[in-house]
């Protein structure tokens, strides 16, 4: 039975959805939902808030401040209630409600910025924010997910080599890109492994990441208005961008079965499964990582005026296809 003292000492590590019965093509979905933080982004907050602590960066009287599109913020949040720091968590008006809300039930702040930068969008601004804070306060300490090494590093150490013991005849995995943090420590991972696993990165459509044009994105997770200062596209075998319509698609089909996943979620089930209608699953054993649960977008991704009103009408039929 296990026994914890803190929120952040446990992760489920082992759980794989088998997506072949709703999407009649063979792809297992490692769930990285069920944690006190309810996202992947845990592994890299405490990878983070550990390293800073360590380095003495970190101490009483701390308040962490990072820019956020939700997941992270929580795990941030949740981490520095445990711990006894502040935290002040950067984000934009995309930000879904109920992430705000839970962060503030943490006890942490939120701000939440309202004007993109004219060239670097909303996560321009959120940084130049959260620049002008540290520079302001010696109390603020930036733990900054976008060049920290310990976000990739996270990944490395604990998610890549949990998804190889599982899938020891690994062929393909996808991940979706963010920070490219989980890409980048996944990517390096199997990089050295003792056989060859493409990785296929999977962005949104309106992402600058990958070198496509800036665009409107309303679902938070994936895809950045800055290219990453993390990636490191020699690790990357091919990328599969995702249209947000798509993305709702894939989250609505998944919550026909049962299965509520959160907006990243979808977009790399989307693009995984737009991966292999293209060049076959026959025989391929191929991982997908979902890193999110779908309760936080209760309000926009499962909300059908949300959906009307951002992506017009898709009907019910086109949303379960």
């Amino acid at each position: 039975m296990p026994v914890i003292t803190a929120p952040h000492e446990h992760n489920t590590e082992d759980l794989y959805v088998d997506l072949e019965p709703v999407f009649d093509r063979s792809l297992y979905l490692k769930v990285e939902g069920f944690n006190f933080a309810g996202s992947i982004k845990l592994k890299a907050a405490a990878e983070m808030v550990a390293d800073a602590e360590r380095s003495g960066l970190l101490g009483p009287g701390s308040v962490l401040v990072e820019s956020s599109s939700g997941n992270l913020g929580v795990a941030l949040a949740m981490i520095a209630a445990s711990k006894g720091y502040g935290f002040l968590c950067v984000t934009d008006s995309r930000c879904n409600l109920s992430t705000r809300r839970l962060m503030e039930a943490l006890g942490s702040q939120v701000h939440i910025i309202a004007e993109p930068d004219p060239v670097e969008g909303f996560l321009g601004a959120r940084i130049t924010f959260v620049r002008s804070l540290v520079d302001s306060d010696d109390r603020y300490v930036w733990l900054n997910q976008y060049r920290n090494q310990n976000n990739w590093k996270a990944h490395r150490r604990r998610t890549a080599p949990a998804i190889a013991r599982a899938f020891p005849k690994l062929d393909v995995l996808f991940v979706g890109a963010g920070t490219t943090g989980t890409l980048m420590g996944c990517a390096r991972f199997f990089r050295e492994w003792h056989r060859p696993v493409r990785v296929i990165a999977v962005d949104s459509v309106g992402s600058v990441t990958f070198g496509g044009p800036a665009g409107r994105r309303m679902i938070p997770g994936l895809g950045t208005s800055v290219r990453p200062a993390l990636l490191d596209e020699s690790y990357v075998d091919e990328v599969v961008m995702v249209a947000e319509d798509d993305t709702i698609r894939a989250c609505h089909r998944l919550a026909r079965r049962g299965f509520l996943f959160g907006g990243s979620t979808g977009t790399v089930v989307s693009g995984a499964m737009s991966w292999l209608a293209r060049h076959g699953d026959d025989g391929l054993t191929a991982v997908a990582i979902a890193p999110d649960l779908g309760e936080r977008y209760l309000d926009t991704v499962y909300q059908s005026n949300w959906v009307h009103d951002l992506y017009g009408d898709l009907s019910e039929k086109e949303l379960v296809r």
